[in-house]
């Protein structure tokens, strides 16, 4: 991905994000803007994954 393209892609991610604070305002769960910004930025043809599993590992044990 070029620097342009990370650029346009910063900028749509951003105004998504404030449109949706602008939206709903604080103070609501995480869970309700991940869901509303997963749409702004899906209307705008961006791809989205969410709650992706990452392996962890503390103390020797790995979840």
């Amino acid at each position: 991905m070029n620097r342009q393209r990370i650029n346009a892609l910063s900028r749509e991610i951003l105004d998504a994000a404030m449109t949706v604070h602008t939206a709903l305002g604080p103070g609501l769960l995480e869970s309700a803007y991940e869901h509303c910004l997963c749409y702004e930025l899906t209307k705008h043809d961006v791809h989205v994954v969410t709650q992706v599993a990452l392996p962890i590992i503390y103390d020797g044990n790995k979840n």
